[in-house]
């Protein structure tokens, strides 16, 4: 087995019974198809799988966690806390994207850091552990990467719109904007490198698989900078 994949289990507190299930959720399809392996062999299936567990898991936890909340703000809290820039956020934190086996086209054009190569990557990896060792296996895991630091998380999804408040608040007249730096990969799957402008002075600096998806992480990472200079 995979040196790697080894350290992943150790980092996860996690040990596969069935290896090839490990294996098998860091196994990007491109990988498959220039190995010339069988389709059901990527992590596909398992990040079909692991989608519906992190969304009852999810459910669950903010049904007992916030009884007071009508059904409208969990399903908003929710979308927060399982869409495609905080997955990869939450992938980041164990730094997911360097485990996976990429084919060599995926590797060239940044797949290892891509937002929807690696929260697919986390969803499958919570489905393998799901079929695994059982819903409780796999509820564990998502608490402790994906529920925790549940108002960090919050921020993160909405960092634009908190971004500009914040700007708003200190002085109206000061100028937030965004500016593309980069954009690489072909036109169908495209990063883009955005950092967040504030009097022409950057504060924050992200990628994504969108133009605004970069501008939220930059917008995230503004946040944190600002909020230091406060606390300074």
């Amino acid at each position: 087995m995979n040196r790697d994949l080894k350290e992943l289990q150790d980092k996860i507190g996690y040990c596969f019974k069935e290896k090839k299930l490990l294996r098998r959720s860091m196994t990007h399809s491109s990988f498959v198809n220039e190995h010339q392996m069988d389709k059901p062999d990527c992590n596909e299936r398992l990040e079909f799988l692991g989608d519906a567990v992190l969304e009852l898991v999810s459910s669950d936890f903010l049904y007992r966690e916030y009884a007071d909340k009508p059904e409208g703000e969990l399903t908003k809290i929710r979308a927060s806390m399982v869409c495609e820039p905080t997955l990869a956020y939450c992938a980041s934190e164990i730094d997911l994207g360097s485990y996976l086996l990429l084919g060599r086209g995926e590797e060239a054009t940044g797949g290892r850091n891509r937002d929807s190569v690696v929260s697919d990557a986390m969803e499958a990896l919570i489905g393998a552990i799901y079929l695994d060792g059982g819903f409780a296996s796999a509820k564990e895991f998502v608490h402790r990467f994906v529920l925790n630091d549940m108002e960090n998380k919050q921020l993160f999804y909405d960092s634009k719109t908190i971004l500009q408040e914040i700007v708003q608040a200190d002085v109206p007249e000061r100028v937030l904007e965004y500016e593309v730096l980069h954009e690489y990969g072909p036109d169908h799957n495209k990063v883009f490198e955005v950092r967040a402008l504030l009097d022409r002075k950057e504060i924050g600096r992200g990628s994504g698989r969108t133009k605004k998806a970069a501008e939220q992480v930059a917008a995230y990472r503004g946040i944190l900078k600002l909020r230091e200079r406060v606390c300074i």
